[in-house]
């Protein structure tokens, strides 16, 4: 029997009589992160890493949590659990599962570009690794980070020049606490969706020193609303929320915006490829690091991507599960057939 098993519930441990990101609630779930597709309410009981547990607590309430640091090691049932820095968002964590000399590492969502809040992502060396496949294809490359900072930081610039508000969306966790330190750098204000606000306002509880933003009420004075930088979630999009920042410049960042007419086809301004997922190369050597011989792919180019694996030498196997993209706004299906025929 594999030390992890693909239940209808999730990844399942029978040895250790846990779950990892159940999407069922189960007796022990192990979060690897606190989005909600990974991070699901009515489990009696979570285990997660310290900067996540606040995050959890906004999202699904009052539960029985139990937080730790990374490489600090639980056991159930004789199963050693360690977590170990993913690079995803605040808090991310890869899973360590290790029993009778077996070891599995499941990533959850991960990247491998270093981006100063998240912590830096951990090669675990394994027999076994789950890995997610986001942007599982060769097409998807990203540049440095500091470049789509200083693409951003360029495009609030002249905005202002202009006289229109820049209006950025970022998803509420991840991406939002993300931009922040570049965006000050730029304007005295950034204004922001309750949704983000909410998680500001939870990391900011917790020890976390980010710039100030204020969140954008009925009250926020019209002058105000003008001229300034605002960070909102993608479901805002087109709401008549976004009409009171008129005139306005909107701009996505998101790694969908490498896909071919992404721009164009969502009627927007401008495209920021910033994805807290690794990117094809990424992926590849975050697993080969591994020295993991069998490979499971979650989510995202499963097939296509375990089946370069498989001819690579590594046994790729693709696998089903209710994760999805929770933190990227999905292109049209156009746009995924578009990827596809440039393999």
């Amino acid at each position: 029997m594999p030390l992890i098993e693909f239940s209808d519930k999730g990844l399942y441990c029978q040895a250790g009589g846990f779950y990892i990101d159940p999407w069922k609630p189960v007796d022990k779930a192990i979060i690897t992160h606190a989005h909600s597709d990974h991070a699901r309410w009515g489990s009696k009981y979570y285990l997660c890493h310290h900067d996540t547990k606040p995050i959890l607590q906004l999202r699904l309430g009052n539960n029985q949590y139990q937080s730790i640091g990374w490489n600090e090691p639980v056991y159930m049932n004789g199963v050693r659990i360690t977590l170990h820095p993913a690079g995803h968002i605040i808090g991310s964590s890869q899973i360590r599962v290790e029993n009778e000399g077996e070891v599995w590492v499941i990533s959850g969502d991960y990247k491998t570009e270093n981006d100063g809040l998240s912590g830096e992502f951990e090669t675990v060396k394994c027999h076994t690794f789950i890995t997610e496949s986001t942007f599982g294809l060769p097409i998807y490359h990203w540049k440095k980070q500091a470049d789509i900072f200083s693409d951003i930081q360029s495009w609030i610039r002249k905005n202002g020049e202009d006289g229109k508000t820049s209006i950025l969306f970022a998803y509420s966790l991840g991406k939002a606490q993300r931009i922040l330190l570049p965006i000050s750098e730029v304007t005295e204000k950034i204004l922001v969706h309750g949704a983000v606000y909410n998680v500001q306002e939870a990391l900011q509880n917790a020890g976390w020193k980010l710039p100030s933003v204020q969140k954008v009420t009925f009250d926020t004075p019209k002058e105000l609303l003008k001229g300034n930088v605002v960070i909102a979630p993608s479901s805002a999009e087109g709401s008549p929320w976004i009409k009171k920042f008129a005139p306005y410049s909107i701009g996505v960042c998101s790694g969908w915006m490498q896909v071919r007419g992404a721009v164009r086809r969502r009627n927007i301004d401008a495209g920021f490829v910033l994805s807290d997922h690794a990117d094809w190369e990424g992926l590849l050597s975050a697993i080969k690091a591994t020295g993991a011989q069998r490979v499971y792919v979650t989510h995202g180019f499963q097939s296509a991507f375990s089946r370069y694996l498989t001819e690579q030498g590594i046994d790729g196997r693709e696998v089903k599960t209710e994760y999805g993209i929770d933190d990227e706004e999905p292109p049209s299906p156009e746009g995924l057939e578009q990827d596809k025929e440039m393999i």
